[in-house]
């Protein structure tokens, strides 16, 4: 039942934090230390100072360190899990939505649109309309305007940008 909470628990960090593994550090302390009660501030500020020393993604190094302070060696493994499965899930799922789906028009316009040709090279990324397709989706969520309106601000805006970066 421990290792199940250890999972469980680290999968919910995982799947609430933005920001990258610095910003999910407040998320594990609060879990480990308020909610579980696994650790005191004071052990948890000296796993802190251990996982910035040794190599590896942080959030794995610190969910590795409390899962064996907690329950060992079942317990490192329990937590490491519950940090990669979410991420491990997600990539999963969605490989397999482009393996079913990579054939249709809509998927092969975004695909150039985004990265210039079907080959995925941050070489080739238009970054451009990385950053304006989340925010026109968001404007189209959150305030309903006439589609018209967004597709001509973001040609707009493509536009300039081009014009000014020659």
């Amino acid at each position: 039942m421990l290792l199940l909470k250890i999972v469980l628990s680290f999968m919910k960090i995982t799947l609430l934090a933005f920001g990258g593994a610095y910003a999910a550090i407040p998320l594990v302390e609060n879990e480990v230390v308020q909610v579980q009660g696994w650790m005191t501030v004071a052990e948890f500020a000296n796993l802190i100072a251990i996982d910035e020393l040794t190599p590896g993604p942080i959030i794995i190094n610190c969910a590795t360190f409390v899962g064996m302070h907690v329950a060992g060696v079942p317990g490192a493994i329990a937590a490491t899990l519950g940090v990669v499965l979410p991420a491990g899930t997600l990539a999963m799922i969605l490989l397999m939505l482009y393996r079913k789906y990579k054939e249709m028009p809509f998927l092969n316009i975004a695909f150039n649109a985004l990265f210039g040709s079907r080959t995925v090279d941050l070489s080739n990324t238009n970054y451009l309309a990385v950053v304006l397709i989340p925010i026109a989706f968001f404007l189209l969520r959150k305030y309903k305007p006439n589609p018209l309106y967004i597709m001509l601000g973001c040609g707009a805006i493509n536009l300039a940008f081009y014009l000014i970066a020659g």
